[in-house]
């Protein structure tokens, strides 16, 4: 019988968050069992939590944004820390924030990855709890395409294509574990096109962005401070991207996704429809 996971110590990173520019500090502290992921604010009035799960999503525009009505507390950008802890099979941890959004750190999932791995797994009293299908979901949303098959293990294979450079047309099909996540899918980095990084600078956002911690898509070209951590980078980043968004259904997932130019909205969309199969809906 496999059994439910907390971290064995408190782990501790501090950087610049992506949009607001502001120095942020996230901690990853042992949960008692079936606690599941919560949020907390520490810089908020009394500490408000915020449980991370598909019902609690509020907002899907350039990242995953978790809020509670009963709270007040909310999240932004949970996606890249949500799939370092699934990768990890860590099924219950607070996260302690004292900001709206986490460091964007490098701009990929690894140094929460790594956190994790140095910090070590608690093994716990409880059976770990598995997401399966009892029947295939598809459905189309947008330009965006997603089929989920019932399957033995977590897999994923998916392709990107954004229009900028015949380079960004990408593919990749990945069974999703510990070892693969931190060999194929952790390193790689968020990225935009320079036509909407534009925009998002003229609204305020993105603050906190710059090459150290994003690939950039312009006139034909993929450009990053160093070389691309993978040939196919976007397309790995976008698969992390799900990892982290199918948590969002509480529990370790088995299943094959194929997924065509998909993203969060898609992604929360699919997790809400994996809910509502558990739930005979």
């Amino acid at each position: 019988m496999e059994m439910q996971n907390t971290v064995k110590s408190a782990s501790r990173i501090s950087g610049i968050a992506l949009h607001s520019g502001a120095r942020s500090t996230l901690r990853i502290l042992p949960a008692p069992a079936n606690t599941g992921i919560v949020f907390r604010r520490v810089d908020m009035p009394g500490a408000p939590e915020v449980k991370a799960v598909a019902q609690n999503v509020v907002d899907v525009r350039r990242a995953t944004t978790i809020a509670s009505r009963d709270t007040g507390a909310f999240v932004v950008t949970v996606e890249h820390i949500m799939a370092a802890l699934h990768a990890s099979k860590v099924d219950n941890a607070i996260v302690e924030m004292d900001n709206v959004e986490p460091p964007i750190a490098d701009g990929s999932a690894g140094p929460f990855f790594d956190m994790i791995q140095d910090s070590g797994l608690e093994e716990q009293d409880a059976e770990a709890q598995y997401w399966t299908a009892s029947a295939p979901i598809v459905f189309e949303d947008g330009n965006s395409t997603l089929a989920l098959l019932p399957a033995d293990d977590f897999k994923i294979t998916m392709t990107v294509e954004f229009g900028v450079t015949k380079l960004d047309t990408q593919f990749l099909s990945c069974v999703v574990n510990t070892e693969s996540f931190a060999n194929e899918l952790s390193r790689a980095r968020t990225f935009c096109a320079y036509q909407d990084l534009k925009q998002l600078l003229a609204a305020g956002l993105t603050k906190g962005g710059s090459l150290d911690n994003a690939v950039v898509l312009h006139d034909g070209a993929i450009i990053c401070k160093d070389a691309l951590r993978y040939p196919n980078e976007l397309v790995r980043h976008k698969i992390m991207d799900m990892v982290g968004d199918l948590f969002l259904v509480g529990k370790r997932v088995k299943a094959h996704i194929v997924s065509v130019k998909s993203g969060h909205p898609s992604h929360v969309r699919l997790a809400q429809a994996m809910l509502a199969q558990s739930a005979g809906k």
